[in-house]
Order: structure tokens, then C-alpha cells, then sequence
């Protein structure tokens, strides 16, 4: 073998811009894939968050709804909304900032269960992507939806 030469005279004039051809093959795959990673692990922080959150309120709720030594569940409208808010905001006299975006002490649910010896909280909220309503696809396929229904709910025995 000779030193200087290409071993095959004639092939790296033929393989220029290959890599820009394969890039550019390639890159719609990539982008859709770290888009979608990024997103679903996005959705994965909001859904821990929001379970966080309901367990927070539903330990809240069964520490002052239990009535008398009977045990017995009541929900007063003072309950309710201290709750809607811990879950919400963080806080039971809603100060401060939704703990996820578009999270409203409206989307919080407080009800006695269980022969009203145990509280349920609960929530339904609406994921916020991040990248819009919906992943597209690069022309793959129909577009992803991205908006979708998170629910967390808890039960606690009252205290």
C-alpha cells in the first residue's frame, strides 16, 4: 500500500456531501423523537406533581373533616375551599401561584366516601404542552394530540 493514496482513487470525490444527505434524511426522525421524550417526561413531572398535590389536600381534609369522637366525615364550605386551594396553589388561603399551569381550585373535588369515614379528593386537569396542542409528525403520520386529561384522585381515613 502506498502512503498519500487512497486506496480506492476516485471514491472520496463520490462520497462528498453524503453526510449533509444523510442529515437531512435523518433529522425530522431526531427532532420528532427529542420532542416527543422531551414531552412525555414534561407530562410525567405534571402527572407527579398533581398526585402530590391531591395527596397533600385529601391529608389535609382528613385531618379537620372528622366531626366529634364519632369519626364521621363533613365536608363544610370552609373545608372545601381550604382544600381546592392546597391542592391548587399550595396554600390553604390560595396565595401564590397555580402549582402547574392553568390548575384552578375549580378542577378540585372533595367528597366524604366510604360511610363517611373517609374523604376522597380529586382532580381532573387538562395537560399543558409545551410545544402546542399537538406533536406533528414531520408528515409520518396524523399529528399526536398532546392535550390530554390528567386525573389523580386520594382516599384517607379521617382522623
Amino acid at each position: 500500500m502506498m502512503r498519500g493514496r487512497h486506496p480506492y482513487p476516485g471514491t472520496a470525490r463520490l462520497q462528498r456531501g453524503l453526510a449533509t444527505v444523510e442529515l437531512a434524511i435523518a433529522l425530522p426522525v431526531l427532532l420528532l423523537l427529542m420532542f416527543a421524550v422531551a414531552e412525555f417526561g414534561r407530562l410525567l413531572q405534571q402527572y407527579d406533581t398533581l398526585n402530590k398535590a391531591v395527596r397533600d389536600g385529601a391529608r389535609y381534609a382528613a385531618s379537620v373533616s372528622a366531626q366529634g369522637s364519632t369519626g364521621f366525615v363533613t365536608i363544610t364550605p370552609t373545608i372545601q375551599t381550604e382544600v381546592a386551594n392546597l391542592v391548587a396553589t399550595g396554600t390553604v388561603n390560595g396565595t401564590g401561584a397555580p402549582l402547574l399551569p392553568g390548575l384552578s381550585a375549580n378542577d378540585v373535588s372533595v367528597s366524604p366516601t366510604g360511610n363517611n369515614l373517609y374523604v376522597e379528593v380529586s382532580v381532573t386537569y387538562t395537560y399543558q404542552p409545551l410545544l402546542g396542542a399537538s406533536l406533528i409528525t414531520f408528515g409520518l403520520g396524523n399529528s399526536i394530540p398532546l392535550d390530554v386529561p390528567l386525573t389523580a384522585a386520594c382516599v384517607m381515613r379521617a382522623l
